[in-house]
């Protein structure tokens, strides 16, 4: 049998630490952090800490390393690996996949990532005869359950016809048809619904305007929201004008498109780190797009233009949300702290980027306690050494996690 850890005994009380938790440029030092039942019953700082010994609780000494809030990954598909070949393993067969979310739950929590929306996964046959997105699957066997994310989910990606490899995607053939494909996906049980703005024709958006703008309706008609993949400017420019609640990478944005975004309240949800990625498979890939010189330099100026796209979204006030990509992308269910690396690697100051992987992923959630630390909250944090709000790569070094 084994031990309990002392961060989840019944009540914790952690002392004499730091605190980063995104809304603030600055640094606290020595908070005091009281944990009851799973919730926080008390947050003090360095002037009002009560005597320790006194809380009948659990010590933990915190001095030298930084609290900082669970963490929200705004772009995962939870039921798929990542890696070089991210694509192909898209096809691989339903109970390889559901296995695979699995180990990328358990490795979310230990990282420190305690809420989850997955933007898309293979629509699949279930178990009761259904036919439904494998993140669905995921998120109700995951409900109630500590030791997994809690996950708002996506069904499967919408499409216009030839955007994706076959069989990955729901596929419209017709903008008029976008609308019945939405509440397919809100009728399966989606929280909210992926739409994919880039079409076979680069040059083109593959849906009108209005035809987004109808189906961001539909889906708010029916408490969802949308999220819609963007990584050329075409779709991202239709993203922004219909309104939609999320373009997600926005890889590729002008003043215009930023400024559209700001007035209509899109936040961007950032993926640097997929490009980041993808340039390390130079080195370890024998894959040609990634180690020829003709790829080297796309990938290299995919991931300027990208950075100068959040460098443009960031000065138009745009909210900015941080996601891995892990699964629909190269990335692996651990690794948000390497989008918090890359934001602050593009140019957006250091608060900024935690906000991104904290509460302005809660926000994007539409959960009020998703990545903030608050008396009554729930008590999900880690312990990290270092300060993030000056060197990001601190939040790797996880001590305890909760």
């Amino acid at each position: 049998m084994g031990c309990m850890s002392r961060l989840t005994a019944a009540r914790v009380v952690v002392v004499d630490a730091a605190l980063a938790d995104g809304t603030s440029p600055n640094l606290q030092r020595g908070v005091t952090l009281l944990v009851d039942g799973g919730r926080v019953a008390g947050l003090w700082g360095a002037d009002e800490t009560p005597d320790p010994g006194r809380l009948d609780a659990t010590i933990i000494d915190g001095s030298g390393a930084t609290i900082v809030p669970g963490l929200v990954d705004s772009h995962a598909h939870l039921s798929m690996p990542g890696g070089a070949r991210w694509v192909e393993r898209g096809n691989d067969t339903s109970e390889e996949l559901l296995a695979v979310g699995e180990d990328n739950g358990e490795s979310m929590v230990r990282a420190g990532i305690r809420w989850a929306r997955d933007v898309g996964a293979p629509r699949r046959p279930t178990a009761d005869g259904r036919v439904r997105a494998l993140s669905l699957e995921l998120r109700d066997r995951w409900a109630g359950v500590t030791d997994r994310p809690y996950v708002r989910a996506a069904g499967t990606w919408l499409t216009r016809t030839g955007s994706l490899p076959p069989g990955l995607a729901v596929e419209v053939e017709h903008g008029a048809d976008l609308v019945g494909a939405v509440t397919q996906q809100l009728d399966d049980g989606a929280d909210l619904v992926k739409l994919y703005l880039d079409g076979p024709d680069a040059d083109t958006a593959p849906f009108s305007v209005d035809e987004v703008r109808a189906a961001v309706q539909t889906a708010h008609a029916r408490g969802a929201t949308v999220a819609a993949h963007s990584g050329v400017l075409p779709g991202a420019r239709v993203g922004a004008e219909a309104g939609v609640d999320s373009l997600e990478h926005g890889f590729d944005l002008d003043a215009d498109a930023a400024a559209v975004l700001a007035t209509n309240g899109v936040t961007v949800v950032s993926t640097l780190a997929v490009l980041h990625s993808w340039q390390t498979f130079g080195a370890t890939s024998r894959i040609d797009r990634f180690t020829d010189p003709a790829g080297v330099s796309r990938v290299a100026e995919r991931r300027e233009r990208a950075e100068e796209s959040i460098r443009l979204a960031d000065r138009a006030g745009v909210a900015i949300a941080a996601g891995s990509d892990f699964g629909g992308g190269s990335l692996r269910a651990n690794q948000l702290a390497w989008e918090v690396e890359a934001l602050v690697e593009a140019g957006v100051e250091p608060h900024v980027a935690l906000a991104a992987a904290t509460w302005r992923g809660g926000e994007l959630l539409g959960d009020a306690d998703a990545g903030r630390l608050r008396v009554g909250g729930p008590a999900h944090f880690s312990l990290v050494h270092g300060d993030p709000l000056t060197d990001p790569s601190a939040l790797w070094r996880i001590w305890l996690t909760r």
